[in-house]
């Protein structure tokens, strides 16, 4: 199968002269995570120059370099990452999957005669999951066993720095050895910029590291079960949006978590050995 039969077609872009508020909002909006950054040359053409996520805004806000700017002064070319990893829409899905595991990337920007035609994110290739190939596989046999978690009494700055540290989109949070919650980049990166557009700039190095993650985190985290198998949970991503469930035991311990990686290690596993 090639890449153009899951790509999304729909495609939202952001200038690069526009600001990362622009950029959320239009996440937000479409309910997206990251866009592609294009720049209209003096041909009048639009090309394309760079991609950002929502995990690149939370680590550019919580910086100490960039401490002193405003939300509304961070233009999208500051934020973005500029070697963008595109392929051709004729692409393997498979091999697609694991170009994007391989560089640990969240999308791949889809290319047909130098043209932007769509985009293939982590999220497009869920649906394979639904075949019967992955109705025999279960959830303890594909979950990270490594959870990383904080408190909710932690505060954001360290949430931020253990989620960029560990290279990962979201963070379990503990309280009394329970789950609590559940924090992603998407809330660090809301909660940041709406902390630079109402504290005064004098005061925001004293006052950011007031805010806790429990101020942030979402709470009613649904978990799923370690004998739900694959098939089952890529259809509750599919209809929750959501990009990682916590698993749990019969004891409703949390004792794994898979996310959208997990499963595209899968689907590159068995696509390619086929």
């Amino acid at each position: 199968m090639q890449i153009k039969n899951l790509m999304s077609e729909k495609l939202v872009t952001i200038d690069k002269d526009q600001n990362i508020c622009d950029a959320l909002r239009l996440m937000k909006k479409h309910k997206i995570s990251r866009i592609p950054v294009i720049n209209t040359n003096e041909n009048h053409e639009k090309e394309l120059v760079g991609i950002i996520a929502e995990k690149d805004i939370a680590t550019k806000l919580g910086s100490s370099k960039y401490g002193h700017l405003a939300p509304s002064h961070f233009h999208v070319s500051t934020v973005m990452i500029k070697d963008v990893i595109t392929a051709d829409e004729t692409a393997d899905v498979a091999k697609t999957a694991k170009l994007i595991l391989e560089k640990n990337i969240g999308a791949v920007p889809v290319i047909s005669n130098g043209d932007l035609v769509g985009i293939i994110t982590k999220a497009d290739f869920i649906d394979i999951c639904k075949g019967k190939a992955y109705e025999k596989i279960l959830a303890e046999e594909i979950m990270s066993n490594e959870i990383i978690s904080v408190s909710a009494q932690d505060r954001l700055v360290h949430a931020r720095r253990v989620i960029m540290d560990s290279n990962i989109g979201r963070l379990l949070i503990n309280e009394n050895d329970e789950l609590a919650g559940i924090l992603t980049s998407k809330d660090i990166a809301r909660a940041l910029t709406s902390f630079r557009k109402r504290v005064p700039e004098k005061h925001q190095q004293a006052q950011i590291k007031n805010i806790l993650v429990e101020e942030r985190m979402s709470v009613n985290v649904k978990t799923l079960a370690t004998d739900s198998t694959v098939a089952d949970i890529a259809n509750n991503m599919l209809e929750t949006g959501y990009n990682g469930y916590p698993i749990v035991n019969d004891d409703d311990q949390v004792v794994g978590i898979v996310t959208q990686s997990d499963l595209l290690r899968l689907i590159v596993e068995l696509e390619l050995a086929s």
